[in-house]
């Protein structure tokens, strides 16, 4: 049975069938010609799969984002961070970075973040003279930062697949997106200085109280949405809610910049990403059930555990696995099928599964910026007009940085368990 499963899912891989249909696929096959079982438990998964109350912060997430991006956030955002930024070494490009460190705490998604906030920077980048693969390599590695940096749609996967808290987990990423933000832009300022990119002029601290009060309303966003989490007032999922209610009002009635004649698109934008997600959700848990019955977490668990007694080598050989599979699969599919899997594994070993939860999260994240399947460099690509092969080489500084930030965090607990135990405390 579990031959059939996989070997029918690599055959769909070859045959470049989408994530979501490859799983489904597999796994009707798997129960067609391995086993007993009837087919309409292919339909009961399906919407078991979905049923859940949690899962709805997705689409919520998803129409907030599209409501900030629409209402003129991106732009402000940006000339904030010009203003905070500009003056250094690789000053846009150092703006790219902030701006999506800014713009990750509303959107939730990586490929949100890399197409609203490299819509305006790149542009303006290769503008001012900086080469088009290293203007799109510094965005593909900031717009990856919207998954760590809560609030986080692999996040609230990862919590459902997992039964993990997904406030605990929205806690856990504040730091280790500030590290890897910050890790970025170290790297940002040494390659622009050596290319010899000029610096912007400094603005002065007029502008940067001008352009913060300009971005004020969507950098309170998050902190209505994680204030709210922390401080008991309302779920996850209900901060979804009150974000995409928030955006919908700042984005008519303050900025001003939203019509009545934007909402369908938006709607229509909004509801293809959820849909996108949700039936890859849906496909994945059929998927798993069968991993499940097959007992094939409690086989990997025990044949990592006959492997080392070591918590620091078993990490090591989860996250190699965690940046390989990254590479050729989708984040969401990724944590979908491999949470069960790896989750039984960390917790005999005592490893918190909040901080597992992030660094997975992390682990996959760095696959958006590799090929075949980076998502971020096809985005930021598309954005600078360049074919992939002039991005790869900009884009290995930022990969060896993000990989360090990740084994840091991953053998240093308290970077990603600080703020959860302080606020449990």
């Amino acid at each position: 049975m579990t031959a059939i499963l996989f070997i029918s899912l690599v055959v769909c891989f070859v045959l470049g069938m989408p994530i979501a249909f490859s799983l489904g696929v597999s796994s009707m096959a798997t129960l067609q010609f391995g086993s007993q079982l009837p087919m309409t438990l292919v339909a009961q998964r399906l919407f078991t799969g979905t049923d859940s109350f949690p899962l709805m912060a997705i689409p919520f997430f998803m129409l907030a984002g599209e409501l900030m991006e629409s209402g003129g956030i991106s732009r402000r955002l940006f000339d904030f961070a010009h203003a905070l930024v500009g003056f250094v070494y690789g000053g846009l490009a150092m703006v790219a970075v902030v701006a999506a460190m800014f713009f990750a705490g509303i959107s939730g998604a990586a490929a949100a973040d890399t197409a609203a906030v490299g819509a305006v920077s790149i542009p303006a980048m290769i503008r001012k003279g900086y080469a088009k693969g290293f203007a799109a390599a510094v965005q593909s590695a900031g717009g990856s930062i919207g998954v760590i940096i809560p609030p986080s749609i692999p996040m609230i996967i990862y919590g459902v697949v997992g039964g993990v808290s997904i406030g605990k987990l929205f806690m856990g990423g504040f730091i280790p997106g500030a590290l890897i933000g910050g890790g970025l832009m170290a790297a940002n300022y040494f390659l622009s200085k050596r290319a010899g990119y000029e610096r912007e002029p400094f603005q002065g601290f007029g502008q940067i109280f001008r352009t913060f009060f300009g971005a004020f309303w969507a950098l309170l966003m998050p902190a209505i949405i994680l204030g709210g989490i922390l401080g008991g007032i309302f779920t996850p999922t209900e901060a979804a809610v009150i974000a995409a209610i928030y955006g919908l009002l700042v984005g008519f009635f303050i900025y001003r910049e939203l019509k009545l004649r934007d909402l369908p698109k938006i709607f229509a934008k909004s509801a293809v990403s959820t849909s996108t997600v949700m039936l890859l959700i849906a496909m994945a848990n059929i998927f798993g059930w069968i991993l499940t019955a097959e007992r094939v977490p409690q086989n990997v668990a025990a044949y990592l555990v006959s492997l080392t007694s070591s918590p620091v080598v078993l990490y090591a050989l989860i996250l190699a696995c965690l940046l390989v599979i990254g590479t050729f699969m989708e984040t969401s599919a990724s944590l979908i099928i491999l949470t069960p899997v790896f989750l039984p594994v960390i917790q005999k070993f005592g490893i918190d599964p909040v901080h597992f939860g992030v660094v997975m999260v992390t682990s996959l994240a760095i696959g958006m910026l590799t090929p075949p399947l980076g998502i971020c460099l096809f985005i930021s690509c598309n954005i600078a007009q360049i074919q992939l092969s002039e991005i790869i080489k900009d884009i290995i500084p930022f990969l060896v940085i993000m990989i360090g930030m990740l084994l840091l965090i991953t053998y240093i607990p308290d970077l990603v368990m600080f703020i959860p135990d302080l606020v449990t405390d």
